[in-house]
Order: C-alpha cells, then sequence, then structure tokens
C-alpha cells in the first residue's frame, strides 16, 4: 500500500468510493430529505474540490481509500469495501491525525450516530465520542444540517 497526495486524475475514484461509502454508513441514519443531495454527482464535485486536502491509499494501483483534512478536521476517512479489513482505514487515519498534529493538539471528526462500524473504528484507534451536535452538511441548495456525533483525539 502507498499513501500519496491525491491528483486530479484520481477524482472519479474517489467520488465513487466516497458515494458508495457515504450510502453504506448512513443509510437509514440521517433525515431522509438528506439523500436528494447525496447522489454520485454530488461526490464528484465535492472530490474535485478536495483534491488538494485529499491523500489516497493505493494498492496493486488502484486506489483503496482516502482521507481529507480541513484544518482540524479529519473531515472524510473513507476505504472502498473490498479493501475493508486490509489495514487502509488504519493508514489513512493515522495519517490524518498526523497532518493535524502539525498545527493543532486536538483532531474532530463527525460521524452519524447509527454508523455503529465506524463508530466501533475510531474508538479503537483513541477517538473519544465528546457528545452529540449539528454538523452543517454541503448541498447545492446550501448547508443541511445533520445530527452527529463529534468525535475528538489528542494528538499531542
Amino acid at each position: 500500500m502507498e499513501l500519496r497526495a491525491a491528483t486530479v486524475e484520481d477524482a472519479d475514484a474517489i467520488a465513487d468510493i466516497w458515494h458508495r461509502g457515504w450510502h453504506d454508513g448512513h443509510a437509514g441514519n440521517v433525515p431522509e430529505a438528506m439523500y436528494k443531495y447525496r447522489q454520485a454527482e454530488h461526490f464528484h464535485t465535492l472530490a474535485n474540490s478536495r483534491i488538494a486536502i485529499t491523500t489516497v491509499a493505493v494498492i496493486d494501483d488502484r486506489i483503496a481509500g482516502f482521507v481529507t483534512v480541513h484544518d482540524d478536521e479529519v473531515e472524510q476517512v473513507y476505504v472502498d469495501a473490498s479493501a475493508r479489513g486490509s489495514g487502509v482505514a488504519d493508514a489513512i487515519l493515522s495519517h490524518g491525525e498526523r497532518t493535524v498534529a502539525e498545527t493543532y493538539d486536538v483532531a474532530w471528526l463527525a460521524v452519524v450516530a447509527g454508523n455503529a462500524r465506524a463508530r466501533r473504528f475510531y474508538e479503537r484507534s483513541g477517538w473519544a465520542d465528546t457528545g452529540s451536535f449539528e454538523y452543517s452538511a454541503e448541498t447545492e441548495d446550501g448547508p443541511f444540517t445533520a445530527p452527529v456525533r463529534r468525535y475528538e483525539k489528542r494528538l499531542r
């Protein structure tokens, strides 16, 4: 596995992983009205807009996962279903933590309460659930507020 900075050529693969992963982790866990904003085209737009803050994990010349970091937030952590259990999630999350630690003492991320698999993963990785809050998710019509759990990790 190789971690490297994302390029524009990676955007389609990132968007596809993000789209499938979002629906896998969020199905039944977010307000129904949000689904209309989370179609494939939306993820392609987001992936392209975040190339500069995205790192990809590559296995056998194929993108297996990615992490985006925005300031002190580990904003997105997604692994292709075919790469689950391969160590990709640990590698990209650790990379996100190191990136945040370059500037901040504490990192945070948001996860929907019903995404038990992700919550277990973050907790095993030393992240603490610090409570619920309303996350402002981007949509084509402006921000959409969704209830999530805030996780934090002291990095230094």
